[in-house]
């Protein structure tokens, strides 16, 4: 019987040797978007399925299904609170599928919905969830086509959790992967970010910062679809939502072992988010988006991107924010208001756990 049971992990090939190696069990920062994150992906996960698909961790897969090129993702949502300033779990479930469909240069087009409820949670609960899944679905362009329902015992839940799944089409000609990016290569990110993690974070402790903070969360196939109209040659797309923008950049400068430069200057820090983090003692760069986008563009195409994504409502506070480059390859470095410069790393886990 011994000889039929799967070996153990190996452990000791692992990169990383304090948090898992020492840690025998899940913790909350393995579903934070960090090193945690990734370490549980690259080295129990990955392995154990063995897809050649799975190479890179791209927020949505790229499959050939006949002569079509298709893009599919899945997601799961376990915010509290259910419902926030400027959206709700159900708006998290679309906008989240659809928004890594597009970061591969897709159309999105069918999304799967699967509910787990807790006993005793209001069906009128249920029922707002529902009808904002509805409307985040109309909105995004998009159909929900399949679904799922599941109910686990009082005090085994948190209410109300979604899964969302998605496919959709990749146009002819759009190459955008996260190992894509090269020296020279613009960044650009689609406006004020950390709004989504200080909203989810005010109504959750009761937090008063003198104006009203809302979520960012929004689908932006749309403003995706107005960069490709100016280039298709995007070279990488990616919407940095848990671990923030210092998580994205840092999973692009891995996977193309290049370098990232950030003008700390340059990035669109709205006062009451900087405020907030600096009460709370947080960097803007980590707390989560849900409607923004950070793009890797070829430097010759970089001022029409722009001007394209500026052009759209989604893209009103687009800006320029570093460039890669061929030195501290993997890394991501922040050069100061004074002169001087600051590594960016990679997140253990996350600052600000449930904002999806």
């Amino acid at each position: 019987m011994a000889e039929l049971l799967a070996p153990a992990p190996d452990f000791s090939g692992w990169t990383c040797p304090a948090p898992l190696r020492d840690q025998p069990r899940i913790v909350m920062g393995h579903g934070g978007g960090g090193t945690l994150s990734s370490e549980l992906v690259e080295h129990v996960f990955a392995p154990a399925f063995g897809s050649p698909e799975l190479s890179g961790f791209p927020d949505s897969a790229v499959l050939r299904l006949g002569g079509a090129r298709l893009a599919f993702s899945t997601d799961s949502f376990v915010v509290r609170p259910l419902f926030f300033p400027g959206g709700s779990i159900g708006d998290l479930a679309v906008n989240g599928t659809v928004n890594d469909l597009a970061m591969s240069g897709a159309v999105p087009a069918f999304l799967s919905c699967a509910f787990l409820l807790e006993e005793g949670v209001e069906l009128e609960t249920v029922a707002r969830v529902a009808e904002a899944i509805g409307a985040a679905a109309r909105a995004a362009g998009v159909r929900v086509a399949t679904g799922d329902t599941k109910v686990v015992e009082s005090g085994h839940g948190d209410g109300v959790y979604v899964n969302t799944a998605g496919i959709g089409l990749v146009p002819d000609g759009v190459d955008i992967r996260p190992d894509r990016a090269v020296p020279g290569d613009v960044v650009i990110v689609s406006g004020p970010i950390g709004l989504h993690g200080v909203a989810v974070m005010s109504v959750r402790e009761g937090l008063e910062f003198g104006v009203r903070i809302e979520s960012d969360c929004a689908p932006l196939g749309g403003l995706v679809a107005a960069m490709l109209a100016v280039t298709p040659d995007l070279h990488v797309l990616r919407d940095p939502t848990r671990g923030g923008v210092a998580a994205a950049l840092n999973e692009i400068a891995a996977s193309s072992s290049v370098g990232v430069l950030l003008q700390e200057r340059a990035l669109p820090v709205p006062p009451e988010v900087a405020n907030a983090c600096a009460l709370l003692g947080l960097d803007p760069l980590y707390v989560a988006n849900e409607g923004k986008l950070v793009a890797f563009v070829p430097r010759e195409h970089a001022d029409a991107v722009l001007a394209a994504m500026l052009a759209h409502p989604l893209g009103a506070g687009a800006r320029i924010i570093g460039e890669c480059v061929d030195a501290h390859p993997g890394m991501v470095v922040a050069r100061t208001a004074f002169g001087a410069t600051r590594v960016v790393d990679r997140p253990l886990g996350e600052q600000l756990p449930r904002i999806c």
